[in-house]
């Protein structure tokens, strides 16, 4: 495996890489991605492979283009305004695929809906418009554990498995997108919260519920009842240090190990998060992780959502 500063020469070799069938992790905004071409079967296959990802997890479809996603899926005038409005940026959309679509059926989990998104980091971007086809991205990690937010948490995770790491440095967001189901004609559905709030998506296109589904058979990635989760035990809402606890604060909580944000800011917490979960993830040091309270608004609201399924063991 090489890691490569994504300059414009290797984001060519990763190009080529993807197009012969490989694997090559990617920044975007959120955290890093682990993209094949969402076509391939046999590469999408060595994603589960690696990962340990189960096969009903259906992956996201990464897009150089809101155009691009009318070649393989049925789009309408809600998505159009909400792509027109938010992308490239944190947001994935279900759609419907069309009967006629090549996207792998590992990609969508045999569902006939797929997650769609255009991410706004120029590095994905540019590695997707020199590939010129959908590449299928969950995150760069085992699955289940924490998701990486620089080249060097995908090595620690994934070292010799895949072809190319392009390290972009830090991701911005730190947080895994939006998703939000639009494949009915019923109200819009966000089934897993990311930087994109409800707030907001309802300012667009009316009022948009909250997922109310069964996490055993998930529509998109990120439903999964455990996930985001660390080697330790993780405790929420925590006021104090336990003995052997490693304590991550928030806002003027006193004695943190680390503190997501000293000033109660929930963007810096989100973007964080799951670095500072790894750098406490360590059993020669703690026995678990004590997380302060995160407040559940805005963003915080998918702050708390990684956090509790982090806490699942």
């Amino acid at each position: 495996m090489t890691i490569r500063k994504a300059t414009p020469e290797a984001i060519a070799e990763a190009s080529r890489i993807l197009l012969s069938g490989g694997l090559v992790s990617f920044p975007t905004e959120t955290v890093y991605g682990l993209g094949a071409v969402a076509t391939n079967t046999d590469a999408v296959s060595k994603i589960f492979s690696i990962k340990g990802r189960p096969s009903i997890n259906p992956l996201i479809v990464h897009v150089g283009s809101a155009d691009w996603v009318s070649q393989f899926a049925e789009t309408d005038d809600r998505y159009e305004k909400l792509a027109r409005t938010l992308w490239p940026g944190p947001i994935s959309f279900v759609v419907k695929l069309k009967p006629d679509n090549t996207i792998s059926k590992l990609v969508t989990a045999g569902l006939n809906t797929v997650a769609v998104r255009h991410p706004r980091g120029a590095i994905a971007n540019e590695l997707l418009t020199t590939v010129k086809t959908p590449l299928a991205a969950p995150s760069a990690n085992k699955s289940g554990a924490v998701s990486p937010t620089n080249a060097s948490h995908v090595a620690e995770s994934l070292d010799g498995e895949i072809d190319m790491i392009l390290d972009g440095g830090n991701c911005e967001v730190g947080l895994e997108s939006t998703v939000l189901d639009i494949s009915s004609n019923g109200p819009a559905v966000i089934l897993r919260p990311g930087a994109v709030t409800q707030e907001s998506l309802t300012g667009i296109i009316g009022p948009v519920l909250q997922d109310d589904a069964s996490p055993d058979l998930p529509k998109s990635p990120g439903q999964m009842l455990s996930h985001y989760a660390p080697s330790l035990p993780v405790r929420l809402n925590a006021l104090d240090q336990e003995q052997g606890e490693a304590l991550l604060g928030f806002g003027s909580l006193e004695g943190a190990t680390l503190n997501l944000s000293p000033s109660g800011n929930l963007s810096e917490a989100a973007t964080n998060l799951f670095r500072m979960l790894r750098e406490l993830d360590s059993p020669n040091k703690y026995r678990a992780i004590a997380v302060a309270s995160i407040p559940n608004t805005g963003i915080g609201i998918a702050i708390n959502d990684r956090l509790k399924k982090a806490a699942r063991q």
